[in-house]
């Protein structure tokens, strides 16, 4: 191994660990949005992907709904209470598009706004 490939390889590692929770936040929302639109773009060929894209949101929504229940967490009430909502909706809007009745974007958007939210700094 050269030595550009071995500070290559350091820098790396060092870069993945100052990764804060608003960048991890960030990036699985970004990955799990890009899922979602590539399954539905696939049409009833894409149906499989969606529904695991879909699932994974669900998990990730779910999983901030239960993080703002902590004493420690600092978000103001009125976010921690949007933040629910939006997990009962995503939630309720996925039953749906499973279900074949609604559409994708309503679920697309709420991640993407999210993103956005993320990437100004605001609480």
């Amino acid at each position: 191994m050269n030595a550009a490939l071995k500070a290559k390889n350091a820098y790396g590692k060092a870069r993945a660990t100052t990764r804060t929770p608003i960048d991890i936040e960030y990036e699985l929302l970004g990955q799990l949005t890009h899922r979602i639109i590539a399954a539905a773009k696939k049409g009833k060929t894409g149906f499989n992907d969606l529904v695991a894209a879909l699932h994974d949101n669900q998990k990730l929504w779910t999983t901030f709904a239960a993080d703002i229940a902590y004493a420690d967490n600092a978000l103001p009430d009125a976010l921690k209470t949007n933040i629910v909502y939006l997990s009962q909706f995503t939630a309720h809007h996925t039953g749906q598009v499973l279900a074949r009745k609604a559409d994708v974007r309503p679920l697309v958007e709420i991640n993407t706004a999210i993103m956005r939210g993320l990437r100004s700094g605001a609480p």
